[in-house]
């Protein structure tokens, strides 16, 4: 899969972000400002933690998927909030491919 469905949903979400509070869930959320996009994220961030041990007992992810959709969209609406958007993350992420989990930590010290 490619990154085609982030690509279209960031310029949904910068769309929406500058349409009518009462319009738009993604307006509404930057209206109402950081701390409740913030809000949205770490609970969106528990029901995933949630779903996630479900999963394990159950076998079935197909809550754990829709929590995670939840979060990475919230993920998005924040980023957007604050002038950036998926690809500056998806750059950071490819700039870790070649540098170990243990090295990227210790060179954050």
């Amino acid at each position: 899969m490619s990154d085609t469905v982030l690509s279209q949903l960031a310029r949904v979400l910068e769309a929406r972000k500058h349409s009518s509070a009462d319009d738009s869930y993604v307006s509404s959320l930057h209206h109402k400002g950081l701390n409740k996009i913030l809000e949205k994220v770490g609970e969106e961030s528990i029901e995933t933690i949630l779903a996630a041990r479900d999963a394990e007992v159950s076998g079935n992810n197909d809550k754990l998927i829709y929590e995670t959709a939840d979060l990475w969209f919230h993920t998005l609406v924040m980023l957007s909030h604050l002038g950036e958007d998926a690809d500056a993350v998806l750059c950071e992420l490819e700039r870790r491919f070649d540098l170990s989990g243990l090295e990227e930590k210790a060179q954050r010290k």
